[in-house]
């Protein structure tokens, strides 16, 4: 496998890294600051877009029509597949940080720091490949959503916040993120299903606070 530099990843996220260079990398020691940086600027994304476009409901057309039956149970064949998509990537996510020199540095840069500065290791080069990946992962994520909702400047906002609670509750293991989403996921499609949605869609928020007034530390041993 080639090494894993910045020309690889600089035309895909050219994007993602401006806004990491300009809003994010000057306040990466202020999590805080930086999460309502971050949120501020995609109220003004959503604003500029209905400006540009309406506020008009929009559809996108399922690339995969049908069901397909399942242990008994029909299900739709397009959400199979999105699964089916969400488990690979999870799987190219943890290869790559797990069997990479990439991924060797940003655990390295996660855990700590300034060991890894002094390692070598460029931190603020690290930070922004992460950055563009995770912008990368969310726009996967919303195009293989978008068949499934309507299409409106404002169509992120609940799997947003549900993302923050998610990634609370995990802290910095990827392996406790998966739990933290099957669980938690889970408990909102049950309540959703047997009671309504409205309470389905708080169900996330009050479990996530649940677990971190039990453990500080949610699902991560970290």
């Amino acid at each position: 496998m080639p090494p894993l530099t910045w020309t690889n990843f600089a035309p895909p996220f050219s994007g993602g890294l401006v806004i990491e260079r300009v809003i994010v990398r000057p306040l990466y020691d202020r999590p805080l600051d930086a999460i309502l940086a971050t949120w501020g600027l995609g109220i003004v994304i959503g604003q500029l877009i209905t400006l540009g476009f309406g506020r008009g409901v929009q559809f996108a057309p399922n690339p995969i029509s049908g069901t397909t039956e399942l242990f008994g149970v029909d299900y739709s064949a397009y959400r199979l597949a999105v699964a089916v998509i969400a488990v690979l990537l999870v799987v190219a996510l943890s290869a790559l940080l797990k069997l990479t020199r990439f991924g060797l540095n940003a655990r390295a840069v996660i855990m700590n720091e300034r060991l890894a500065r002094g390692l070598g290791i460029d931190s603020t080069r690290v930070r922004a490949l992460t950055f563009g990946l995770g912008a990368a992962l969310a726009c996967a994520a919303g195009a293989l959503i978008t068949p499934l909702i309507s299409v409106d400047p404002n169509m992120g906002l609940p799997w947003l916040v549900n993302s923050f609670m998610l990634v609370m509750v995990a802290g910095v293991s990827f392996p406790s993120l998966l739990v933290a989403s099957l669980i938690l996921g889970g408990a909102q499609v049950v309540v959703s299903t047997y009671a309504n949605p409205i309470l389905g869609g708080m169900t996330i928020v009050v479990a996530a606070a649940l677990v971190l007034r039990i453990s500080p530390k949610g699902f991560s041993r970290a």
